[in-house]
C-alpha cells in the first residue's frame, strides 16, 4: 500500500505550493486509517488561482511546446504507474488492477490531448462567392476560451482529471482545478508529474477543500471563461444558471441500461454486464444499472447473470484477486442498502447480494422491480443492477427511454436491423452494439443527453468545447 505522504499536499497556485492552516484529511477507503492530509482554500486562494491562470495566458504557449509537456507527462504517468496505483488503491478503494488500468487510460488521455494539441484547424470560408465580396478571402481559427474551471468527481480521480486538464491545455487554455476532496491526492501528484514534464507555471492551479464553496467563489469570479464539471445534476443546474453567458460543458450520470435480446450470446452478455455493473464497486456513470432481457431467454439471462455476479472477489482492493472493494465512504453503502430494503419492501426480489458490511456492499441483483422504483429511476452509483423482462422491441425501446437521463445504453443482438432501429431511437449520447453502456475509449465522443448533461469529453471533442471559432476575413 502507498505511505502516507504530507509534501506537496498544498495549493497549486502560480507554479507554486502554499500550504494552508486549515487541511482536509483523506482517509484509505479500506482501513480507514488517516491516509494525507491536504490543503483547504479560501477564497483569496482561489482568486489568486484565477489571477495565476489569466497571467500564465499572456505568456506564449506554442502548440508544439504543449505537444512535449504533454507527451512527457504521460510517460511519467506509465514511469510511476505503480505508484500512481498504490494512491488510487488507498484513496477510491478501487482494485489495484483496475487502478493500474486507470493510470494507463490516464497516460493515454494526455498522450491524445498531445497529439490534438498539433491538430488545431479552421477552415477556409469561400466569402469571395457572395456578390461584392470578390476581393476578399476568408478563413477560420480555433483560439482558447481563456481559463477554464475543472470540478472533477471522487470515482474515476486520475483519468477524468486528465481528460479536463489535458484537452484545456492542449488547447492552449489556462486551468483552475478544483478535485473531489475524498481522492484529492491523485490530481495533485499529477499536478506535480506536469510540472516534471516543463508546464509553464500558472497553466495549471490546484485549489483543494470545500466542493460546494470552491465552485461558488469560481462561479463569481468573471475571469473564469469556461467550466467544465462531472457530479451530479443539482450541482451541475445550479453551475449552469450561475456561469451566465459563458461555456459550460457538463457530465451529469447516468442510470444506463442494457438491453439483451433473445438472439445475443447469453452467457457473454452475463459476463460482460456483470463485470460492468459492479466494476468500482457500482460507482462509474456508465455502470449497468438496468437490464431489460427478452421474455423467451429471461430465466436462462438471470441465471446466468447470478453465477457471474457471485464469481466477483469482494475484498481488499490491494489485493490482485480482489475485483470489488469498498464502496467511497460507508454513508453510501448506507445509502444502498436502504435503496434495496425500499425496493424489496415495493415488491422487488434479491436474486443474489443485498448485504453490507461497513463500507462494502455485496454486489447485488434485483428482479420484479418496478420502472417507478428508486433503483431504476434514479441513478444508484452503487453496485446494483435490476433486470426485467420485456416482450418487443418497441418495449424495450420505450422502457430505456423512460429515464431523466441518456449518457450511454447497451443493446445486445445479432438483428442489424434491431441494432439500427435501436440507434435511431434511442435516446442517448452513446449507442453501444453487443457490449455494455460500460465501453469507453479515451479518444471517442463521450457525453449525454437530458439530464446526463451537455458537451463532450475525449481529447478532440472536448478542445473543441474549450476553444472559440474566430473568423478572420482579408479585403485585397
Amino acid at each position: 500500500m502507498a505511505k502516507m505522504m504530507t509534501s506537496s499536499t498544498g495549493l497549486l497556485i502560480g507554479g507554486e505550493w502554499k500550504q494552508t492552516e486549515d487541511v482536509v484529511t483523506i482517509y484509505n477507503k479500506y482501513t480507514q486509517a488517516e491516509y494525507v492530509k491536504t490543503a483547504k482554500a479560501s477564497r483569496q486562494d482561489v482568486d489568486e488561482a484565477v489571477q495565476a491562470a489569466v497571467q500564465a495566458k499572456k505568456k506564449p504557449f506554442p502548440p508544439y511546446e504543449r505537444y512535449q509537456v504533454l507527451k512527457k507527462a504521460a510517460e511519467l504517468l506509465m514511469k510511476n504507474q505503480q505508484e500512481l496505483a498504490e494512491i488510487l488503491v488507498a484513496e477510491v478503494g478501487k482494485p489495484v488492477n483496475e487502478s493500474k488500468g486507470e493510470v494507463a487510460r490516464a497516460a493515454q488521455t494526455l498522450e491524445i490531448s498531445a497529439e490534438e494539441a498539433k491538430r488545431i484547424q479552421g477552415d477556409g470560408v469561400p466569402v469571395e462567392a457572395a456578390p461584392g465580396s470578390e476581393n476578399r478571402q476568408a478563413y477560420t481559427k480555433r483560439v482558447p476560451v481563456g481559463v477554464v474551471a475543472a470540478i472533477t468527481p471522487f470515482n474515476v480521480p486520475l483519468n477524468l482529471v486528465c481528460h479536463k486538464v489535458g484537452p484545456a491545455l492542449a488547447a492552449g487554455n489556462s486551468v483552475v482545478l478544483k478535485p473531489a476532496s475524498a481522492t484529492a491526492y491523485s490530481a495533485i501528484r499529477l499536478a506535480e508529474i506536469l510540472e516534471e514534464a516543463g508546464l509553464p507555471a500558472g497553466r495549471l492551479n490546484v485549489v483543494t477543500g470545500s466542493g460546494s464553496k470552491i465552485g461558488t467563489w469560481l462561479c463569481e469570479n468573471q475571469d473564469v471563461n469556461m467550466y467544465t464539471f462531472t457530479g451530479s445534476p443539482e450541482v451541475g443546474r445550479e453551475l449552469q444558471e450561475k456561469a451566465g453567458l459563458r461555456k459550460v460543458a457538463l457530465e451529469l450520470g447516468n442510470n444506463s441500461a442494457a438491453v439483451v435480446h433473445d438472439d445475443a450470446d447469453l452467457k457473454t452478455a452475463a459476463q460482460v454486464c456483470a463485470q460492468k455493473s459492479f466494476n468500482n464497486a457500482g460507482q462509474v456513470c456508465i455502470s449497468v444499472q438496468r437490464i431489460y432481457v427478452q421474455e423467451t431467454v429471461y430465466e436462462t439471462f438471470v441465471e446466468n447473470l447470478k453465477q457471474e455476479t457471485e464469481k466477483l472477489k469482494v475484498g481488499d482492493p490491494s489485493k490482485k484477486e480482489t475485483q470489488i472493494g469498498p464502496m467511497i465512504a460507508e454513508d453510501e453503502a448506507e445509502r444502498i442498502e436502504e435503496w434495496v430494503e425500499e425496493a424489496v419492501r415495493e415488491g422487488a426480489e434479491v436474486i443474489t447480494g443485498g448485504k453490507r458490511n461497513g463500507a462494502f456492499y455485496a454486489p447485488t441483483i434485483l428482479t420484479k422491480t418496478g420502472d417507478e422504483m428508486k433503483v431504476s429511476k434514479e441513478e444508484a452509483f452503487g453496485p446494483i443492477v435490476v433486470v426485467n423482462p420485456y416482450s418487443t422491441e418497441e418495449e424495450a425501446i420505450l422502457r430505456v427511454n423512460d429515464s431523466d437521463y441518456g449518457l450511454q445504453a447497451g443493446v445486445f443482438t445479432n438483428s442489424l436491423a434491431f441494432a439500427m432501429k435501436a440507434s435511431e431511437e434511442i435516446e442517448v449520447g452513446g449507442l453501444i452494439v453487443n457490449d455494455t453502456p460500460g465501453y469507453r475509449v479515451d479518444h471517442m465522443p463521450y457525453g449525454g443527453v437530458k439530464k446526463s448533461g451537455s458537451g463532450k469529453e475525449g481529447p478532440q471533442y472536448a478542445i473543441e468545447e474549450m476553444t472559440e471559432e474566430r473568423l478572420v476575413v482579408f479585403n485585397l
